[in-house]
C-alpha cells in the first residue's frame, strides 16, 4: 500500500518544478519537505519561523532533519506577537497565526517565484475546527496529502516506510494552542508552557500538554499514563511550579487533542 502511496505522490510532485515547504518540525511537513527533496532534489526548499510560539526543541529538531537530509532550510521570524488580533487569542487565532507564517513564505516567492507553496495538512486535519485551513486557501497554499487523499496513518505508514527516525513522534502543535481561547498570548505564557512540558519530557513523558489556566497548570498526558503520572506528580508539580505557576493538576481524562476546542461548541 505504501508504494502505491508513493506512486501517487511521485506524480503530485512531479507536476511542480520547485517547492517551498511551511516547515514545522512535526511529522507530517517534515515528509511533505523530504518527499519535495525525495522526488525534486534540491529544487525543494523548507522554510520555518523561529516564533515563540514553537518549541525551541521542534525548531532544533527541524535543523537537524535538514541538515541529515541535505535539504535546504529558511528560517524565518514572524510576527504573530505584535498582531492584537492574535495576542487577544479569539477562536479563530491560529488563522492570524498562519497569516503571517504564508505571507512570510509568499514574500520569499521574490526570491524564488517558481516555487509551489506546501504545507503539511493531511485528510484527518479537514474534519477539525482549524482556522489556519482558511488563510492557507487565502495565500494559496498546496497540501499534497489533502490532494492525494492520504490521512495520518498513512503519513506515518509511508515515513516509516522511508525511514524517517520520527515516524512516530507524537503531535506538537502551537503552545498558544494550550492557552484557553479568551484568555490573552503572551511571551511569558508560552516560554512558562515550554519549561513546564519540557520537565515532563525529562520525567519520561513524550507525548504531553501542559494547559495554561492563569496561575494554574493542567497537565495532559495519554490515559494510560495517567497513574504513572500520579506516581512521579508530588516531584513533578514541584518543578513546574517553579516556572511561574501556583497550582499544578492533573487532567484525569488524560490527553485529547484540541481539548480546547470544546468550548467552542459549548
Amino acid at each position: 500500500m505504501v508504494k502505491e502511496y508513493l506512486d501517487v505522490l511521485e506524480v503530485w510532485y512531479k507536476q511542480r518544478k520547485q517547492t517551498i515547504t511551511a516547515f514545522s518540525g512535526g511529522i507530517d511537513s517534515s515528509l511533505v519537505l523530504y518527499l519535495s527533496h525525495y522526488f525534486l532534489g534540491d529544487q525543494a526548499i523548507g522554510c520555518i519561523s523561529a516564533s515563540a510560539s514553537l518549541k525551541q526543541r521542534d525548531l532544533d529538531l527541524a535543523i537537524d532533519f535538514c541538515q541529515k537530509y541535505g535539504i535546504k532550510l529558511e528560517i524565518i521570524r514572524t510576527d504573530e506577537l505584535s498582531d492584537e488580533n492574535y495576542l487577544q487569542n479569539p477562536a479563530n487565532r491560529c488563522y492570524f497565526c498562519k497569516n503571517h507564517l504564508y505571507v512570510a513564505l509568499n514574500s520569499l516567492k521574490e526570491t524564488y517565484p517558481e516555487h509551489t507553496l506546501l504545507n503539511g495538512t493531511n485528510t484527518d486535519d479537514l474534519g477539525d475546527y482549524r482556522p489556519g485551513l482558511q488563510a492557507a486557501n487565502e495565500h494559496s497554499i498546496e497540501s499534497p496529502f489533502v490532494d492525494c487523499g492520504l490521512n495520518k496513518q498513512a503519513v506515518r505508514e509511508i515515513a516509516k516506510y522511508l525511514g524517517l527516525a520520527h515516524w512516530d513522534k507524537p503531535a506538537s502543535p502551537c503552545l498558544s494552542s494550550r492557552v484557553p481561547y479568551g484568555d490573552s498570548i503572551s511571551t511569558q505564557k508560552l516560554k512558562q508552557i515550554e519549561a513546564a512540558e519540557a520537565i515532563l519530557n525529562q520525567h519520561g513523558f513524550a507525548d504531553v500538554r501542559v494547559r495554561h489556566f492563569g496561575t494554574e497548570a493542567r497537565v495532559e498526558v495519554p490515559p494510560e499514563e495517567v497513574a504513572q503520572l500520579r506516581a512521579v506528580f508530588l516531584i513533578v508539580s514541584e518543578e513546574i511550579k517553579q516556572v511561574g505557576f501556583t497550582l499544578c493538576t492533573i487532567d484525569q481524562e488524560g490527553l485529547v487533542s484540541g481539548k480546547l476546542n470544546r468550548a467552542l461548541h459549548e
